[in-house]
């Protein structure tokens, strides 16, 4: 006879989730753990620190009332919560995407090529994390299937600007590296290794 399988943690904060979407009140945690237990399968030893995480995580909302902490959630703040981390990522591109115009203005001034190598390279390393963060908001949006579907349109559509404002980057990186070819007489593969420009740097589809 097999051993039953254990739950998984991103599948017992999904079913914790649930019981919040479906009931819509606020509970103690002692209720948490008695729905968690009952309707969802999970067991009570570790419903105290997956409801923790979620509350670390903004997914769910915890306050306490005289003497009893109570928990909540409800499915529009989960859109207002990816929201703002939507818009919080734009201000970043923008504020990148700036500074990466600076420098290319820097280069045109013939400045000496070798004293921007760090700055370049910090502003790749912020294009990839800038990159993942926008994969890991796609996969929160993904996970709000029950929630109208005109606000999913609308996050889509900020996650494709949020998209366009890193292919604009890109597009400056390559610029600065098609300046520096014809300035400098320098071979691609020379000026990648030099300032560690990923051979793969593309736009995003």
């Amino acid at each position: 006879m097999s051993k039953r399988k254990g739950v998984s943690l991103d599948e017992k904060r999904l079913r914790i989730i649930q019981i919040f979407h479906e009931k819509k009140e606020f509970f103690t945690l002692k209720e948490i753990e008695k729905i968690a237990s009952k309707e969802k399968k999970v067991v009570v030893q570790s419903v105290q620190d997956v409801l923790q995480a979620l509350v670390d995580d903004g997914l769910v909302q915890s306050d306490k009332i005289g003497t009893t902490i109570y928990f909540w959630k409800f499915p529009g703040e989960s859109i207002a919560a990816t929201e703002r981390k939507i818009a919080d990522t734009s201000k970043k591109i923008v504020e990148a995407e700036f500074k990466l115009q600076k420098l290319k203005e820097e280069i045109q001034k013939e400045k000496e090529l070798k004293k921007d190598t760090e700055e370049k390279r910090n502003l790749l390393e912020e294009v990839e994390r800038l990159r993942k963060k926008e994969q890991e908001i796609k996969k929160q949006i993904a996970k709000f299937s029950n929630v109208n579907p005109e606000e999913i349109t609308e996050i889509k559509e900020k996650a494709q600007r949020y998209k366009d404002l890193v292919n604009i980057w890109t597009d400056n990186i390559f610029a600065i590296q098609s300046w520096c070819r014809t300035k400098f007489n320098i071979l691609d593969q020379d000026l990648n290794k030099q300032f560690n420009i990923p051979e793969d740097l593309d736009y995003m589809e």
